[in-house]
């Protein structure tokens, strides 16, 4: 598989051999169990001695013929603390239960259900990757994500060239000529209010995932329009965020350290070869 290699002003620059991984076959159930394996939450709940940490003396006993007892007072079988004593008058509150005032919540969330328990084997692991990484360069996946594209002439993967000290301003005009106005709206991130009461819950805003830029080992690229990630920190849920066939551009040296990832002693003799 053959892909273009293109300059930010849109001009072919030259081909590039892509890896064999771009053009496997495309294992969506693997993929979406990874992904599943991969959630992450932050995990949130109430103090485990919440309601229960008062000063006053401890429950009452409903036995007869003990001291402070509340056997025979016509008081119902509720944990009650004492805030104060006279002989043998006791003033009594309820506490602790969920309907007492300053009491513990009702079935609280718990620590428990946030803990990932699901696990999958490294085999599953490199095939879900790879996958991701093929449906990238997969038209079909591509436009099945982004069905409001209408232009079906694209050629994808998207391989880039000479981004090394480029300023922020020429990379994105650069990229809208070569995705196109369409695939450019979809590139840039968009950070909106939500609708509906979630905005008062924690939740105000939500934005789209944008584009991937996938840069060499030895690349460095800073710009908040859209993610960038290098060859060493892809992963699965980076490349398949969103659903399998996220809008992704690799520049050349990544496509390079990719062919390196999964064929070390390839590139090793290569290096040292007279």
């Amino acid at each position: 598989m053959k892909a273009k290699i293109l300059d930010l002003t849109g001009k072919e620059k030259g081909n590039v051999e892509m890896p064999k991984e771009f053009e496997a076959a495309v294992r969506e159930d693997i993929v979406a169990k990874v992904l599943e394996a991969k959630k992450r939450q932050q995990p949130y709940s109430p103090s485990p001695v919440a309601g229960k940490q008062h000063s006053a003396k401890g429950k009452i006993v409903h036995r007869r013929h003990v001291w402070r007892s509340g056997y025979g007072r016509g008081a119902s079988r509720v944990p009650r603390k004492i805030f104060s004593q006279r002989g043998s008058q006791f003033n009594w509150e309820a506490a602790e239960v969920p309907f007492a005032r300053g009491g513990m919540r009702a079935h609280p969330p718990k620590i428990a259900h946030f803990v990932k328990t699901l696990k999958v084997n490294k085999k599953e692991l490199k095939i879900a990757f790879v996958s991701a990484l093929s449906a990238t360069a997969s038209e079909k996946y591509v436009f099945n994500k982004y069905s409001t594209v209408n232009n079906n002439k694209i050629q994808v993967p998207f391989v880039v060239s000479g981004l090394e000290k480029v300023k922020v301003k020429d990379l994105l005009s650069g990229l809208n000529k070569i995705l196109g106005e369409e695939l450019y709206n979809i590139a840039i991130k968009k950070k909106t209010v939500r609708a509906g009461k979630g905005k008062m819950r924690g939740r105000k805003y939500k934005s789209n995932a944008g584009m991937l830029l996938v840069i060499g080992n030895k690349e460095n690229v800073k710009i908040k329009s859209f993610e960038v990630k290098q060859v060493k920190e892809l992963g699965t849920t980076d490349l398949a965020r969103g659903g399998l066939g996220r809008l992704t551009v690799y520049t050349e040296n990544a496509i390079k350290d990719i062919q390196t990832k999964f064929n070390p002693k390839v590139e090793e003799s290569k290096k040292w070869d007279p």
